[in-house]
């Protein structure tokens, strides 16, 4: 069963997974569809349409704008933003008022395990590997691989981080976590986990 606080506001067809979570103030418009035991805090904002998985925290007043794909564990920290519109304009060069129909939304996707940290801006369309983790404040133009670790306005890539989140360090062949000891194989600029010889 999903909880939802008396002041937030949820589309009668928007779909609930069990055990998610809607807090004070939120929005969760027409046609989304969240997974198991997601959270959307306190005066966030999730737009008609949008997918999310299960297990994803957004946090307080983030903005999750139509027709953003969050995947499985997504974290959004608190004020993010992910846009939907490449040439935004209030009017048209005639003067009048645009319209919903004036113009065509593109999305952010956010794929399994990324961390998008306190107001960071992330500019559709674009796409945001699987753990990835985008720092706090960072401004995001361009996709993001697997594991990135990103920050910057614009976000450029600082390092690599692994399932838990720390910053990778490099041992002989391979990028390792400092807190697990999984290890990561470099190919270019992408990562890869290395496979298991056990």
């Amino acid at each position: 069963m999903s909880s939802i606080a008396v002041s937030a506001d949820v589309a009668e067809n928007a779909v609930l997974g069990e055990g998610t979570k809607i807090w004070h103030l939120a929005q969760v418009r027409e046609d989304a569809v969240l997974g198991e035991n997601c959270i959307v805090g306190r005066g966030a904002y999730v737009g008609t349409g949008v997918k999310i998985g299960e297990n994803t925290k957004i946090q307080n007043y983030a903005l999750v704008y139509e027709p953003a794909v969050l995947g499985k564990g997504v974290f959004i920290g608190p004020a993010v933003v992910l846009t939907n519109d490449t040439y935004p304009r209030s009017v048209s060069p005639d003067g009048s008022l645009k319209s919903a129909h004036d113009w065509t939304p593109v999305g952010v996707t956010v794929e399994d395990g990324a961390s998008i940290g306190a107001r960071a801006v992330c500019i559709a369309p674009l796409t945001i590997g699987r753990w990835a983790t985008i720092a706090a404040g960072s401004v995001v133009t361009k996709d993001v691989p697997a594991f990135a670790l990103m920050a910057g306005v614009p976000a450029r890539r600082l390092g690599w981080v692994g399932k838990a989140g720390f910053p990778l360090k490099r041992d002989g062949g391979f990028w390792v976590c400092p807190q697990t000891g999984a290890k990561y194989i470099e190919d270019g600029n992408f990562l890869k986990e290395a496979e298991d010889k056990a």
